[in-house]
């Protein structure tokens, strides 16, 4: 059997419904993985699991607001009535609200940070006993390059992608003795929907991230699909709170 092989591996993919989150869905369930996709739009859930159907996988859809505990467990709950188990956890839904920093509301601080940060902890935490009852699992959480350089419009993005780095190392400390390996990945600027938003926003940034990076343009979501299936097989036994940009060079850029 392949170290990349997921037959059998049940994955849920929380904002698994487009961009980062559905090009690591594609490429898990390119690999043999059934496949949860959580998102709160239910219309955006349904194209994505119809989109992956049609390839091929096996796969299903779930509501969820990460930002509220009872509906993460009910998506928990959901996975593993329809599969009977929980191998691999995503977590990739994230948002994000460019201003100042003198500019944000304490809500608007909250929204971030409970959207990118405190869900990927709940749901990590829900997972928790079901991976220990089964022997092991995966946690994937998706950082930034804002969880390692800095940004005058992005302060509650960067503490939340800051926070997710140091979540996966001190979760993966606790947990490397049931066998549960936790990493992060740092994608780079990405042509998703919410970089498309920021490129209209943030003047020149298209070309200054262009310039930047030596792979010589803005990353796709597929580019996300491999690093899902290193980091949720058995290649990836002995990784754990790691923090892996697959950013086109981006990071490492100087001059």
């Amino acid at each position: 059997m392949s170290q990349f092989d997921l037959s059998g591996k049940v994955a849920v993919v929380t904002g698994g419904n487009g961009g980062i989150g559905l090009g690591m869905a594609r490429g898990l369930a390119g690999a043999g993985a059934t496949i949860v996709v959580a998102g709160r739009d239910t219309k955006k859930n349904a194209e994505a699991v119809d989109a992956l159907s049609t390839a091929g996988a096996r796969a299903i859809a779930v509501q969820v607001d990460v930002r509220d505990k009872a509906s993460c467990q009910a998506m928990m709950d959901a996975a593993t009535k329809a599969f009977g188990r929980l191998d691999i956890l995503v977590n990739n839904a994230g948002t994000n609200i460019r201003k100042q920093p003198q500019d944000y509301t304490l809500e608007e601080w909250h929204t971030v940070i409970d959207t990118n940060l405190s869900s990927a902890f709940i749901c990590c935490q829900l997972a928790y006993p079901i991976m220990v009852k089964a022997g092991g699992g995966k946690i994937i959480n998706i950082g930034s390059m804002m969880s390692i350089l800095g940004a005058a419009f992005a302060g509650p993005y960067g503490a939340s992608k800051g926070g997710i780095v140091q979540l996966t190392r001190s979760l993966a400390t606790a947990w490397g003795k049931d066998n549960i390996q936790l990493n992060a990945v740092l994608p780079g600027f990405i042509d998703t929907d919410l970089t498309r938003a920021a490129r209209k926003q943030v003047s020149g940034l298209d070309a200054r991230v262009t310039a930047r990076t030596p792979a010589g343009r803005w990353g796709n979501p597929d580019d996300l699909a491999g690093i899902a299936v290193f980091l949720a097989s058995p290649a990836s036994d002995f990784v754990t709170g790691a923090a892996i940009p697959v950013d086109g060079g981006y990071s490492v850029q100087g001059g």
